[in-house]
């Protein structure tokens, strides 16, 4: 089964991709997946957020799927604001929802 890629893209005006990285790490190794493969890239540029569809920091994909599709939302640098579970505004998705992507991902992979 080949590798999942785990993507945290982030923004320099956003204070929370650090937590948002450490949630995902504590995620990845839950699943036994090896938290140091995450790929960890800045968004620095309007134009690298328009290629890269960004639609905000902190953003998580895995195998390019945005764990929290944003719909129609605009690309730019931006912070991103997400609903955890429990219905609280937060900088950083729910490690709940982080986990069911990987899971999801991983699922695929195997199918």
């Amino acid at each position: 089964m080949p590798p999942l890629a785990i993507e945290l893209l982030w923004w320099e005006g956003c204070p929370s991709h650090p937590r948002a990285l450490a949630e995902l790490r504590e995620v990845v190794e839950e699943l036994g997946l090896d938290p140091d493969a995450v790929e960890v890239r800045e968004v620095a540029t309007d134009a690298d957020a328009g290629n890269e569809a960004f639609v905000g920091s902190p953003t998580i994909r895995v195998n390019g799927r945005d764990i929290r599709p944003p719909g129609d939302e605009p690309t730019g640098l931006t912070c991103r604001v997400y609903r955890r579970r429990d219905g609280r505004i937060s900088p950083t998705p729910d490690p709940a929802d982080v986990r069911d992507a990987v899971r999801a991902a991983l699922h695929r992979e195997a199918a």
